[in-house]
């Protein structure tokens, strides 16, 4: 038995495409659940689940008041019934072979969880968007992060995005931790790697992601990625990886960098070289998209968008490590 479960809210621009992928999963549908939970949703996203509910019995709808996907995901598990969990974003499309490969791996590296890669789409066509998708699919962006820039074979590794879980390791390590409201994922699973488990990324295997539409909520998504990473690691004890630390490192560069520049001229031209070569790295990569996409206007964009994703996440990083210093409350709200 396969429990899918998926947090949602506000969704009603994807809800219905990623119900489709999973209608059109090769997975025994008599042996399958799909739970949406829904943290209280006010738009049409609950109204066509709805629709799809009335004609496939093993689509519900779970609420979740708490609204934050921690809380989704533990209501979810809690209300399923399945051997093995998957968990899906509302986001995304899903290859038909989706569920059935995921499990099939996850019995054949007998592991304790197992993932897809990402392919980053665009929400739309305008230049914004596609510079975000584009940022967030290249390593310049993302750094080493496997399962966004690809990989040629299954690989053991520190996370998956989402993942497919045996039921037994929520009984191991416990659930989700509900004071993540960012970042949730990597502590779970840096949880299961601590006690012995073991997670694979899988390369003939990968899923449409549709990133966000605006610098607004990208800025705001990565802060809250940056701000909840410094909690994980004071959770685990130590930081799961070194890539976490080069974003804080930039944002800490510009300022004091800008600063003592101001004092030793040559530290100014040092500084200056930095960011000219920062800006070319950024360049360069927009004028291969201008190419792909025929817009001039995305040799420009990529560098700006590098540097939001960059300067949002080291300044949310910052926050946080501020915040654990000083004992303050990480409660923040998450609308999409």
């Amino acid at each position: 038995m396969l429990s899918v479960i998926c947090p949602i809210y506000n969704e009603e621009k994807y809800i219905a495409q990623c119900i489709e992928s999973i209608l059109q999963q090769d997975y025994p549908k008599d042996k399958l659940e799909i739970l949406f939970v829904d943290g209280m949703s006010t738009d049409h996203t609950r109204h066509i689940i709805e629709q799809y509910t009335k004609e496939y019995p093993y689509i519900r709808i779970i609420d979740n008041p708490d609204k934050v996907v921690p809380h989704a995901m533990n209501r979810g598990i809690m209300a399923s019934t399945g051997d093995v969990i998957i968990r899906l974003d509302a986001h995304a499309v899903y290859p038909n072979n989706y569920f059935s490969q995921l499990v099939k791996a996850l019995h054949k590296y007998h592991a304790d969880n197992v993932g897809a890669q990402c392919r980053t789409l665009p929400a739309n066509q305008t230049v914004s968007a596609i510079a975000i998708a584009a940022a967030l699919g290249s390593s310049f962006g993302v750094g080493n992060s496997m399962f966004r820039i690809g990989i040629t074979q299954d690989i053991e590794t520190d996370t998956v995005p989402f993942g497919c879980f045996r039921r037994e390791v929520f009984e191991k390590v416990g659930l989700y931790d509900p004071q993540l409201i960012r970042n949730q994922d990597d502590e779970l699973n840096a949880r299961i790697i601590n006690h012995g488990g073991k997670i694979i990324l899988l390369a003939g295997l990968e899923f449409d992601y549709y990133a966000r539409d605006s610098y607004a909520k990208l800025f705001k998504m990565y802060y809250q990625y940056g701000l909840y990473k410094p909690l994980v690691n004071k959770k685990l004890g130590s930081p799961a990886t070194v890539r976490q630390f080069i974003p804080p490192m930039f944002v800490m560069g510009l300022v004091l960098g800008a600063i003592i520049s101001l004092c030793l001229p040559i530290i100014g031209w040092i500084y200056g070289a930095t960011m000219l070569l920062y800006l070319a790295a950024g360049m360069m990569i927009g004028i291969k998209m201008a190419k792909q996409h025929q817009s001039a206007l995305l040799a420009l964009a990529m560098p700006f968008t590098f540097f939001i994703l960059h300067f949002s996440y080291g300044i949310g990083y910052i926050h946080g490590i501020i915040k654990i210093l000083f004992k303050q409350s990480f409660n923040v709200t998450i609308n999409r």
